[in-house]
């Protein structure tokens, strides 16, 4: 079989492997690639060295946002042949930590958790891949090869979950969110915030192209300048990183506001923030800051009902290249209108 991979932090190295089909070990299922999205965190990799490969092995199968089809599935596992399913990218470290032992892996408390395709486990970019179910998600059919979007999704469904869990501090359910970024978590984020009835604002810095459509359609309010965005949000997630921009919001909240934040920044830039006035604002306003990553089996979920019900149109939308294995590395490199990048493993 083709695989898709990488010694990390030597892009020259990038290449297409021809790798052994993989044997499915005992409960495991056997699982025919179809898609795989790109995502900064690869590029990282490629690029910058971030991630680990897997022990004894000199080089690593990129990549963690999956789709695939059940070829072989044991009897007792709960999927069938044929199936449509997403992989999980975190697993439990070996000790394991409370978090992880109670199945909370994403919360790992002593960071020896391992992660598909990032820190020494192979990723999904290959035409053939295994997977204990237990690590498997299944998607609607109907969602067909939509489903590649389910793990970004979750990422903003457990994001939306800690919204939930904060907020059960006051009884007061809220009702208007900004979503900082429209790239496919922020637009994913801002599709599951229309779906619960908020008042969804969405802030990107681009003026035009496809991203204000993708927003105004979802009945979204799209902005291109925080100043001019006419709320002071009860709920922000924050799906940028932009340092500046991070702190420019926690001071623009209503009063018991919860910030989300979601996305890396990736430098060591340093800016000049009026930290006392944000503190100020914070402390009097009862602001909740929590930073989110990776997700759980329960976000997984989450995000497979949400694309499920969502408008199958507008998230095709969302994916706006399809790159053949054969020239993947192509998909590293960011178009000026893209939002996800998917690489077809088939081709």
């Amino acid at each position: 079989m083709r695989a898709a991979t990488v010694v990390p932090g030597k892009p020259e190295l990038a290449e297409i492997s021809e790798l052994p089909d993989p044997v499915a070990a005992q409960g495991e299922l056997l699982v025919a690639g179809l898609l795989v999205g790109v995502c900064a965190t690869d590029s990282e990799i490629v690029h910058d060295g971030f991630g680990r490969v897997p022990p004894g092995q000199d080089r690593m199968v990129l990549f963690h946002e999956s789709l695939g089809r059940v070829l072989e599935a044991p009897p007792e596992s709960g999927f069938a042949i044929g199936d449509h399913v997403v992989g999980v990218v975190r697993r439990p470290d070996p000790r394991p930590c409370e978090p992880c032992a109670d199945g909370q892996w994403d919360f790992c408390a002593n960071g020896e958790y391992t992660e598909r395709g990032i820190t020494e486990l192979d990723g999904y970019g290959a035409q053939r891949w295994t997977v204990p179910p237990e690590f498997a998600v299944r998607v609607d059919s109907g969602l067909g090869e939509l489903g590649v979007l389910t793990e970004p999704a979750s990422v903003v469904a457990k994001a939306w979950g800690q919204v939930d869990r904060i907020g059960a501090r006051v009884e007061a359910a809220p009702r208007t969110v900004l979503v900082t970024g429209a790239g496919p978590l922020g637009l994913l984020a801002a599709l599951i915030g229309t779906q619960r009835g908020l008042d969804v604002h969405v802030l990107d810095r681009v003026r035009a192209g496809r991203k204000p459509g993708l927003v105004r359609d979802l009945g979204a309010t799209y902005h291109h300048d925080l100043d001019a965005v006419p709320v002071r949000p009860d709920v922000v997630i924050e799906c940028t990183g932009a340092a500046d921009l991070v702190f420019d919001v926690l001071g623009r909240t209503a009063r018991n506001g919860i910030v989300v934040l979601t996305g890396i920044s990736g430098s060591e830039e340093e800016i000049s923030v009026p930290g006392a006035a944000i503190n100020d604002a914070m402390v009097l306003h009862n602001t909740v800051v929590v930073g989110s990553v990776n997700a759980g089996m329960a976000h997984y979920r989450e995000a497979a009902k949400a694309l499920s019900a969502a408008d199958p149109g507008w998230l095709e939308r969302l994916i706006t290249r399809r790159v053949p294995l054969s020239s993947w590395t192509d998909a590293l490199t960011r178009a000026e209108d893209d939002v996800k990048v998917v690489i077809d493993l088939r081709r």
